[in-house]
């Protein structure tokens, strides 16, 4: 079955991917099956993450002998003077293919390979392979190959709403080279956020989103702030306080404020940020866990959080979230317009669970350029 271009152009146009920009992709591991797969499919985005002067490196799991970098391997071109690993595994074990790949991709920023879903079981399998074996800070990309041969366009396995594009392609036919973001399966783990909390990482202060001092952040407080419909509440509810930079400012619209985080080091940070004020309490303690949420609250503020729970904590998260507003109580959801590499989901998906479910009411709906703010009220 061949599918003809002028059916994966509509396709495009029906279903338009979001603008990949290779420029901030970071340090890039390049996963190929074999050494034409990975330029004949996303060799201008190679091309274009070389060219912005990140490290890129390209992994060809074949046996196939050595062939040079990305342009000599084959395919449009691609950048000839990058690093190639060539692993020289045939029909590799799934799990041997993953440990080969792990420390490779261990201090990758983002890593591209063949797409999960595709039709042919080897790039199938190398895609699995480097999803498993990527750290949790990488974000991953996924390439098809044999899709736009073997498949159809309107195929419900295809994941248009992951998708983004850059440059021409594919395969040098006219129209994006397409990569699907490549969710991860787990929530964020919980350690991630003690790691970045305490300073802990090599790379911090505590402060991981400069929350104190950034004109993001603070600008965000105040739009957030802004679009509380009610001047004052009874009790609310904020997990995820983090550094508590909203909880401060949060405490002088409420009698009461319970705050809540899993990190000690956020803990003791937004305790510290609340000192003196006697109506605030700050616990230990994470989504789903009920205890996040207590019963009766009229105000729940849910910030850069819900993009990170697995699916079944999420969904035990809003229905928790259900139960304990109060009829007619608000919920602010706030997030960054992106998706984090430690996420399930973009910003954009977590709003979107609690704006279709019935039992809330859409109040307010701030999209900025950089992040998302909606307020809904409990039925």
């Amino acid at each position: 079955m061949t599918t003809p271009p002028a059916d994966w152009r509509a396709a495009l146009a029906a279903h338009p991917p979001r603008p990949l920009d290779p420029a901030q992709m970071g340090h890039v591991v390049v996963v190929a099956t074999h050494p034409a797969d990975a330029v004949r499919a996303v060799g201008t985005t190679m091309r274009a993450v070389h060219d912005a002067g990140a490290r890129l490196e390209l992994v060809i799991v074949t046996e196939d002998g050595p062939g040079g970098g990305g342009a000599a391997s084959g395919g449009p071109p691609g950048p000839a003077d990058i690093p190639v690993h060539h692993l020289g595994l045939a029909d590799p074990d799934p799990g041997l293919l993953a440990r080969t790949l792990a420390p490779l991709l261990h201090d990758a920023d983002a890593y591209l390979a063949p797409w999960a879903g595709d039709p042919d079981p080897a790039h199938a399998a190398a895609g699995r392979a480097a999803a498993a074996a990527a750290p949790v800070t990488a974000c991953g990309w996924g390439y098809p190959v044999g899709m736009w041969s073997r498949m159809r366009p309107d195929d419900p396995s295809i994941p248009w709403a992951h998708a983004f594009a850059h440059g021409p392609g594919p395969g040098g036919a006219a129209g994006p080279e397409v990569v699907f973001r490549i969710p991860r399966v787990d929530g964020a783990p919980l350690s991630r956020f003690d790691e970045l909390y305490a300073g802990t990482d090599g790379a911090g202060d505590g402060d991981p989103w400069e929350t104190r001092t950034s004109w993001y952040e603070r600008r965000k407080r105040a739009v957030v702030l802004a679009c509380l419909p009610a001047e004052r509440y009874r009790h609310a509810a904020e997990p995820a306080c983090g550094t508590g930079a909203l909880t401060r400012e949060l405490a002088a619209r409420c009698d009461r404020l319970d705050a809540s985080d899993f990190s000690p080091a956020a803990v003791a940070q937004t305790a510290a940020a609340t000192a003196g004020l006697t109506h605030v309490g700050v616990t230990r303690v994470a989504l789903p866990d009920p205890a996040a949420l207590p019963a009766g609250i009229d105000l729940a503020v849910l910030g850069e959080v819900l993009y990170y729970l697995a699916a079944a904590d999420l969904a035990r998260s809003v229905d928790r979230l259900a139960e304990a507003l109060e009829p007619g109580g608000d919920v602010v959801l706030v997030h960054w317009d992106g998706w984090p590499a430690e996420a399930p989901r973009d910003g954009a998906a977590a709003h979107r669970i609690l704006i279709d479910d019935p039992r809330f009411e859409l109040l307010v709906e701030h999209a900025d350029e950089e992040f998302l703010v909606h307020v809904l009220r409990r039925w």
